[in-house]
């Protein structure tokens, strides 16, 4: 039986960058994924947010998106678009960018930390034990590892076997979705509950409501043409479909995300409707939130409690996004009272505090982890600052990229002394003589030292001393 450390399960956008974290702390993992390879039949996810990208540059392989994708104005409530071009960070922007492309890149980075991938098989059940977890196959195999993780989607089989509660509300709505060839290029724009607009390779995307929410059964050309009838009168002379699907507003969240020696991530977490492009990008920050934690447990650095943090942080941020998911789709309805609902809404988001609280929210950057009172910084993303140190200048995310936390010291340099952890931690004496700024909350003053988590959040806030240093050090880095 082959052993891992840990075994993910599901190789998909959350599954990787798991692995890719997981990776860079130094543990053993091992995906199991049933697709062939990494491509994708249909687009699925077509863009990323600005705090994705952020992390992506805390890691060091933003550049490779941005050389494929394009940097745009993303950011929507209801069909309301939200510019995020005034906010404090260096991608005040979200990124077109298919899913299908995105995967591609990030196995590619994969390939090059040699994290392996056994293709063509599921997890497909497990036993767990005091040490570890007996991981079945779909081939009739199993695997041995210290922690499974579910990152195998909305019907996570992981999820079910693990008997964690699927909490939430059933669809109310349906929609086609399909890329296709047309005789006829029909006006691109919003409708249907959806849309039509430009695809690949001259294909046109396909997104409109459809009545038949409780149909099981998989769509068809006719059920384009149908649903394209009752939106304009014509079906355009639809043809050659590169692909059909649907989905739903069903809306759902794992009421615990860990489960003994077993956790979820991803859409195995939690699902929603996909209003806002928010899916894909929630799961790759589950993935930077857990996979440190994860890695430093597996290693003996932390206790087993560590990983209760995973769910605490986590849970609530993707309750947030049910919440606003399921607010859009209930102002996203064609009748006139609900029209005239949103026609107030799109007014109310011209003004500035309430574009900025809801843009924030939909692109990632309000995230604040509830680690007690104190700075603002706390429990919020660090701001990507260009620092001054004697080594010459370099930005915060730089620190990053191998994934280990830093302690940056605004202070008279060597006012810090953490030799219990100067294996663990980076020490760096640092100047910035710039203005502070958060999303959303604004200008906020200048620490004298900050502890920054592998994650890119605050763990700590300096303000002239170093009272509750060690502790911080001690809760998230051991003892």
């Amino acid at each position: 039986m082959s052993e891992h450390a840990v075994v993910i399960a599901g190789g998909g956008p959350t599954g990787m960058m798991l692995a890719a974290e997981l990776t860079l702390a130094g543990t053993d993992v091992l995906i199991v994924e049933r697709r062939a390879s990494f491509r994708l039949e249909s687009s699925r996810s077509r863009g990323l947010h600005s705090r994705t990208i952020e992390v992506l540059d805390q890691r060091g392989v933003v550049d490779r998106f941005l050389a494929e994708g394009k940097a745009m104005q993303v950011q929507a409530f209801a069909g309301v678009p939200m510019d995020i071009s005034d906010f404090p960070t260096r991608h005040n922007y979200g990124m077109a960018l298919l899913q299908s492309h995105f995967e591609r890149i990030l196995a590619g980075w994969l390939d090059e930390l040699g994290v392996p991938i056994l293709r063509e098989r599921e997890v497909t059940g497990f036993t767990q034990d005091d040490s570890g977890v007996d991981v079945a196959l779909s081939d009739g195999t199993s695997l041995r590892a210290q922690y499974l993780v579910g990152c195998d989607g909305g019907r996570s089989a992981v999820r079910k076997a693990a008997g964690i509660d699927f909490a939430g509300w059933d669809p109310t709505t349906r929609w086609i979705i399909a890329e296709v060839e047309m005789e006829e290029v029909p006006e691109f724009g919003l409708r249907g509950g959806g849309g039509i607009g430009p695809a690949e390779d001259g294909r046109v995307g396909v997104t409109l409501i459809v009545p038949d929410l409780d149909r099981t059964d998989e769509p068809t050309l006719q059920d384009v043409r149908d649903a394209l009838i009752r939106v304009d009168g014509k079906d355009y002379g639809v043809h050659s479909p590169h692909w059909i699907s649907s989905f739903t507003d069903m809306t759902r969240q794992a009421v615990a995300y860990r489960g003994g020696r077993v956790l979820l991530a991803g859409d195995a977490a939690h699902v929603h409707a996909p209003m806002g492009g928010q899916g894909l990008n929630i799961g790759v920050q589950d993935a930077v939130n857990l996979g440190w934690k994860l890695a430093q447990v597996v290693n003996g650095t932390s206790p087993v409690s560590l990983l209760d943090t995973y769910h605490a942080e986590r849970h609530p941020v993707a309750a947030r996004v049910l919440q606003n998911t399921m607010a859009q789709r209930a102002v996203g309805a064609n009748d006139e009272r609900t029209v005239a609902l949103r026609g107030i809404l799109a007014e109310v988001l011209t003004m500035d505090q309430p574009r900025k609280h809801i843009a924030a929210m939909i692109s990632g950057l309000d995230v604040a982890y509830d680690l007690g009172g104190g700075h603002p910084l706390l429990g919020r993303r660090m701001p990507d600052l260009d620092l001054v140190t004697a080594d010459g200048p370099i930005s915060v995310f730089s620190l990053l990229h191998s994934a280990k936390p830093v302690l940056l010291n605004f202070g008279q340099a060597g006012g810090f002394d953490i030799a219990p952890w100067a294996e663990r931690v980076q020490l760096v004496d640092a100047c910035y003589a710039g203005i502070w700024e958060l999303p959303v909350v604004g200008e906020v003053t200048a620490p004298s030292a900050v502890l920054v988590r592998p994650d890119g959040h605050v763990a700590w806030v300096g303000e002239g001393t170093d009272a509750g240093l060690r502790d911080a050090l001690t809760t998230w880095f051991g003892p």
